[in-house]
């Protein structure tokens, strides 16, 4: 047993809340882990998935961020809502037919199958009949089968035989087709597009370009295709020592006061957690979300890092998960980039929210010029952009970079 196995990562003498009942513990077959270290004992069932019983809490401090207590103890329910919210959602597009491609009827079972194993986070179930450890199971340090990742493409597996089942993406988020990916070491984020236009890939990359030119910590997209459609492509932010906590689970740390906007309750979450910068990371991520008109912003595409050895925490998250934008599933003669046009998460409309924003100072609109001509070439690479589309896109872009310039000026 080494050091951190014993005294918790450097977070104290190891600590047990104990089940209330002695025979509660007998009935347990999971441990939940965080990397080497386990974190409670439950009962999952295994015709569900779902989490049925908590035992002994192990190490409290490592329970998940945002999960209900009460004496100590996480609420079965909060933290079953935790582990079936790793599930790939049931929103996802082209779920129905990846399932019966699978032989797999929930979304839940292939959870347990990879063992709540994530490239997002540190956290796993270890079985008590067949334990195992992170060193020769974690996606980080090993290698993973594809088969998943390309059944929710719509592709069955190239051999014909069984699927192999233990994957990334049965934990992955979001209602695209996505699936991760192996390439050199890098663990890499592949994501589609919806019809008509299949144009969420090309919006990653342009918010991609302006966050660049900005100098903006962010998550860097590239474009890829399968056959004609257009794919984005990123490498994950976090690796075996650090970890992403959405801001839902952030914001679920403490009851927000009637008398508090979201935006403030989210704010008094991260400073009481000791997360800093995340004022000017939001004003990062809210000036970009109006640039590209964002549709989409949730609390599960944006959060924080923190150190899964300390549990120190690193700061915001770079930006990233932008694709649902520039008026991706409208027609072009309904685009109006002077319309006070849909946002999250904080509001509904972007003229309200981008009033969030404390300063202006970081943003420099003279590297913002051109960006159309670039975003122009992109389109042009997709054969489901129309001339017509690409300029009315371009143009657009222009003036929402027009009226935030407006916007900073007003307020400096």
């Amino acid at each position: 047993m080494n050091s951190n196995e014993a005294f918790g990562a450097g977070k104290g003498l190891r600590t047990t809340v104990r089940a209330p009942f002695p025979w509660y513990h007998e009935r347990m077959n999971y441990t939940l882990m965080h990397k080497r270290l386990p974190v409670l004992e439950l009962e999952i069932d295994e015709e569900t998935s779902a989490v049925m019983g908590i035992g002994e809490v192990l190490r409290p401090e490592r329970v998940p961020v945002g999960i209900e207590t009460v004496g100590g103890r996480p609420v079965r329910s909060a933290l079953n809502a935790w582990w079936m919210g790793r599930a790939i959602p049931a929103s996802r597009s082209g779920l129905r037919d990846a399932l019966q491609l699978m032989n797999v009827s929930s979304t839940g079972l292939l959870l347990l199958k990879c063992l709540g194993l994530s490239l997002s986070d540190q956290y796993w179930v270890n079985s008590h009949d067949k334990p195992l450890a992170w060193d020769d199971v974690n996606f980080f340090d090993n290698g993973f089968s594809e088969d998943v990742g390309n059944a929710l493409f719509g592709r069955a597996a190239s051999s014909g035989g069984e699927l192999n089942l233990v994957s990334p993406d049965n934990t992955s988020d979001g209602w695209l087709k996505k699936k991760w990916v192996v390439d050199g070491g890098r663990r890499l984020l592949v994501k589609g597009g919806s019809s008509p236009a299949h144009q969420e890939p090309l919006n990653e990359v342009l918010a991609s370009s302006i966050l660049g030119r900005l100098g903006v910590p962010h998550a860097r997209y590239e474009l890829a295709w399968d056959g004609d459609r257009p794919l984005s492509v990123c490498e994950d932010f976090v690796d075996t020592s650090t970890e992403l906590v959405s801001a839902w689970h952030v914001y679920r740390t403490k009851k927000k006061p009637t008398n508090h906007s979201s935006y403030q309750h989210y704010l008094s979450c991260c400073e009481r957690l000791g997360i800093p910068g995340v004022q000017e990371g939001l004003d990062h991520m809210l000036a970009l979300d109006y640039l590209v008109v964002n549709s989409d912003r949730h609390f599960n595409n944006f959060g924080a890092v923190r150190d899964a050895e300390s549990l120190d925490w690193l700061g915001p998250a770079p930006v990233f998960d932008s694709g649902t934008s520039m008026w991706h599933s409208s027609v072009a003669h309904r685009i109006n980039p002077n319309g006070d046009a849909p946002s999250k998460p904080f509001n509904t409309k972007h003229s309200a929210q981008v009033r969030h924003i404390s300063s202006f100072d970081w943003l420099d609109f003279s590297a913002l010029r051109g960006i159309e001509e670039e975003y122009a070439a992109l389109l042009d690479q997709s054969d489901f952009i129309d001339d017509a589309r690409r300029d009315v896109l371009c143009a657009a872009l222009v003036r929402r970079v027009e009226m935030l310039e407006a916007i900073a000026a007003r307020r400096r």
